[in-house]
């Protein structure tokens, strides 16, 4: 008996790991989160039950209470699947389930999704680093801009490109405090709404416009010289030019 931590990748099931899809085939129970596209969920077995555990704004299942419930069922059949966006280990507290599991005595293994905070920005064309403008990366949850101490003004970093995952609803605090750390207020954004899915929406500005885009969850949030470029673009372009 094993409980399955499985990573959804960014969107669309083709992006799944094979080893993933071929669990999902098999399983007898698939605990997911809300936003897992319909795509992947087709690929559960048909007579393979399925639990919505999903996170949402006034309607939570609370994460002991998924710890539990992951522990009862992995007690109970062979092959649960815990179903997560992106990779489980990426703001998917994954390893807190992985404890709870283990500390319970019950078998666990991981399978590693690919994660969004670095697909998403590529599905719109927008490498995280690049040699001549961003020399590593910072993936962050927006949820840290509700810090008093103004967590954002001490990732103000030029030379970085900065993904903020979970921080739409946060945007305009995020934004300030990156200016007020010394980010200049011009430094390209872009927020790409349901990467990889037919909902799919780049907005791209400035970073004191970022507060006044209109967007909308779920989104990943690219600051930095990165998020201006749109590298199939510039290849459809240079096609065309031949």
């Amino acid at each position: 008996m094993t409980v399955f931590l499985v990573g959804a990748g960014p969107g669309d099931a083709d992006l799944l790991t094979v080893r993933a899809a071929r669990l999902l085939a098999r399983a007898d129970v698939v605990v997911h989160d809300r936003l897992i596209e319909p795509s992947v969920l087709a690929l559960v077995a048909s007579n393979a039950e399925r639990i919505d555990v999903g996170k949402e704004p006034g309607n939570s299942v609370s994460q002991s209470m998924i710890n539990e419930l992951l522990v009862s069922l992995g007690r109970r059949h062979a092959n649960v699947v815990r179903l997560k966006g992106g990779d489980p280990f990426v703001f998917g507290r994954g390893g807190e389930e992985m404890i709870a599991l283990r500390e319970a005595g019950v078998d666990c293994e991981v399978v590693p999704g690919i994660t969004s905070a670095f697909s998403g920005p590529l599905a719109a064309g927008i490498p995280v680093t690049h040699r001549r403008l961003a020399r590593g990366v910072t993936v962050v949850t927006g949820h840290c801009a509700d810090d008093d101490d103004g967590y954002f003004r001490r990732l103000a970093n030029p030379d970085l490109s900065l993904i903020v995952l979970m921080g739409v609803g946060h945007r305009a605090r995020i934004a300030r405090q990156l200016v007020e750390g010394g980010l200049d207020r011009d430094t390209a954004v872009a927020v790409i709404e349901s990467a990889w899915t037919e909902r799919q929406r780049v907005t791209r500005g400035v970073l004191h416009e970022l507060g006044a885009l209109d967007v909308a969850s779920p989104a990943i949030i690219v600051v930095g010289p990165c998020a201006a470029l749109d590298v199939a673009a510039l290849l459809a372009d240079a096609a065309s030019a031949y």
